[in-house]
């Protein structure tokens, strides 16, 4: 096994993304055959005859796509009476209305029915080559003593439930058995502090949290119990904490505390699964906007469900009898949907991975062209193509990837390439990151224009809703609609900028709030970070706009040098310069080039560029909440830096 830094891969591969909604994995391609063996529901949809026809087919006949997945692929006690009711202007999206299903059922007990035996859950321990292999069966009972346990414990439907545990059967059981019973289950990643755990808990007004007494994460142990202690002290509302021991290690227990393995060999393993409306709250997922205050985003059963398994099914070409692996968090959005629920749904493998790719031996760069050729030759042993994927926690499932594709279809490095089915992309030129480039205006919304020819940048939008999406943010349905839907009227406005190749495919151009105006040109920075990349010595970079006397902004630019180079910072400043004036223009040029050990990144890999601004602006005294920060040691390393350029500058 050969492990991709700062993009942890896994056996099938999928991988978490380094930066941004970005992610990338190897899968295998559809290679032909009788379209109805790859989508027997094609059977039903004229004139679908390859993968375009079905594309088409899911973007302009709606209903009848989704219509035929949903009857097909899940299990419901009723069935649904309408495809879906949304409405992008005015911020209202439902699907399979009237239809009633248990999400748990659809995960373990059909799957009891027919392979009671097949292996569920593999669960690589952060000891190395210490696995544990879950059945259905087994995962099926641990669920239903667990959901019982909540329910005795005094958890109703609807009740919010906050899991603070890293990877581990007991935690997958914990979000099943939510599900089981009709709560509602909010998982935090393992890795943030108490404050940040807090956050959390007060914004889903939960009353109960599932934790362990300590995690094991690359080697090192992290005393989850007493970081949940120190938040619950400021949560109020908060009644009960469910205990596991993933050590031996004894710990505190308080009044609010229940030992949780003890209080589950009390009941019994059959739970009596929920009824639940398609769009009941299935959970919420905390992710950071760029003013730093969590945006809970809700998501619903039945559609997000459909959602995350056909994707699983299609992108990564998955069947019977595979062993599926993506080594993401369960408190990220990937593992929710490629560890859990997609692969489950779909009655496959998966794996759970505790550890941490950099442990106990680091290796590997982050995804450029260069390392993407050294994946696809040696971790796919030139066999298996490796798909740049684009998503979000807000879409659910992958929007946008290589795969897929008609068979022979090309995949070219670093691009996210083609809309999966039913994602009906568009690009609007207001809020461009990037000015340039053949337009044709079609029609004016009220914020931008729609281009529609190629070898064009735009404002990435997605112009019909899909069912995987989000359907709010809880209990702040206003941020909802101003954030995602307000923008570009009739369109869910993703945030990010993208390029439309000459061929029709995407490529993701990275933040849109990440744009500096130099001399009155607006340049993306991750147009600019690109091109720094090419440079030989540079393994990756971040660009930052900080206020310039003259051009209005500068370029400021942070540089990780690759292991083993060896130039001096003059040479480096002297050929990057020279590299983005050619490649761009020399009003883009860099002002400022530092070099740094390491960039700060979230625990999930996304660098902190309202950091980086800070520093770059001269005020490091305002850093503001750093709980998701991985490397606390990669920022004062960066301030004393960015103090001796400023100095060396001011001597000349």
């Amino acid at each position: 096994m050969a492990w991709l830094l700062h993009r942890a891969c896994c056996l099938k591969v999928f991988c978490q993304p380094s930066r941004g909604p970005f992610s990338s994995g190897i899968a295998r391609a559809w290679s032909g055959g009788p379209l109805t063996a790859y989508m027997p529901e094609a059977v039903a949809f004229a004139g679908s005859r390859d993968h375009p026809g079905l594309y088409t087919v899911s973007v302009e006949q709606v209903d009848e796509f989704w219509g035929a997945l949903g009857r097909n692929r899940l299990m419901w006690i009723n069935p649904f009476h309408s495809v879906e009711d949304c409405n992008l202007q005015q911020g209202w999206v439902s699907w399979f209305l009237g239809g009633q299903l248990n999400v748990a059922v659809n995960c373990l007990d059909r799957h009891v029915h027919t392979a009671p035996n097949k292996v569920a859950l593999i669960w690589e321990k952060d000891e190395p080559g210490k696995e544990v292999r879950v059945t259905y069966r087994e995962l099926l009972e641990l669920t239903g003593r667990l959901g019982n346990t909540l329910k005795r414990q005094g958890v109703k439907r609807g009740d919010r439930v906050t899991i603070y545990m890293p990877p581990c059967p007991l935690a997958v059981a914990s979000m099943l058995a939510c599900a089981r019973i009709g709560a509602v289950h909010t998982v935090v990643f393992a890795g943030f502090s108490s404050e940040a755990l807090a956050d959390r808990i007060r914004d889903a007004q939960s009353e109960t949290v599932i934790t362990v007494n300590q995690g094991l994460r690359g080697g090192k142990v992290t005393e989850l119990k007493q970081t949940v202690d120190q938040a619950v002290r400021v949560c109020p509302l908060v009644k009960r904490v469910l205990v596991s021991m993933r050590t031996e290690q004894k710990v505190p227990m308080s009044e609010l505390d229940v030992p949780l393995e003890e209080e589950m060999m009390k009941e019994d393993v059959c739970c009596e699964p929920a009824v639940m409306e398609s769009e009941d709250l299935l959970f919420l997922l905390y992710t950071s906007g760029s003013t730093g205050k969590p945006k809970g985003l809700v998501h619903s059963q039945a559609g997000y469900l459909l959602y995350a398994a056909v994707t699983h099914k299609y992108v990564f070409d998955y069947h019977d009898g595979d062993v599926f692996g993506c080594v993401a968090d369960i408190g990220w959005i990937t593992g929710h949907s490629y560890v859990v629920y997609g692969p489950l749904c779909n009655g496959g493998t998966t794996v759970l991975f505790e550890s941490t790719p950099v442990y106990p031996n680091p290796v590997g760069e982050p995804i450029n062209t260069e390392a993407w050729e050294w994946y696809f030759n040696v971790v796919g042993d030139a066999r298996c193509p490796v798909v740049d994927t684009w998503w979000q926690t807000e879409t659910g499932g992958i929007c946008i990837s290589p795969r897929p594709s008609s068979p022979g279809d090309e995949i070219l490095p670093g691009m996210a390439m083609r809309p999966f089915f039913g994602i009906s992309p568009a690009l609007l030129d207001d809020k461009c990151p990037v000015l340039g480039g053949a337009r044709t205006h079609v029609r004016n919304s009220t914020k931008g224009s729609i281009l529609t020819q190629n070898n064009v940048s735009g404002a990435l939008c997605i112009s019909q809703a899909w069912p995987g999406m989000a359907r709010t943010i809880y209990n702040d349905h206003k941020r909802f609609l101003e954030t995602y839907l307000m923008p570009y009227p009739g369109f869910f406005f993703t945030g990010d900028g993208a390029y439309r190749s000459s061929q029709g495919y995407y490529q993701l151009t990275g933040r849109l709030d990440d744009v500096i105006n130099v001399s009155g040109h607006r340049l993306g920075t991750a147009e600019l970070e690109d091109i720094v990349n090419q440079h030989r010595a540079v393994a990756e970079s971040a660009v930052i706009g900080f206020p310039h006397e003259i051009k209005g902004e500068g370029a400021y630019v942070f540089i990780v040098l690759k292991k083993g180079t060896d130039v001096s910072q003059e040479k480096l400043s002297n050929e990057l310069k020279e590299l983005v004036s050619k490649k761009i223009a020399k009003y883009a040029s860099p002002d400022y080039i530092q070099v740094t050990k390491r960039l700060p990144k979230t625990r999930s890999g996304k660098i902190m560029r309202r950091v980086l601004k800070k520093i770059v602006e001269n005020k490091a005294d305002e850093l503001g909440d750093l709980t998701t920060l991985d490397d606390h040691e990669a920022v004062e390393e960066i301030i004393e830096g960015h103090k001796r350029l400023l100095q060396e500058e001011q001597g000349q």
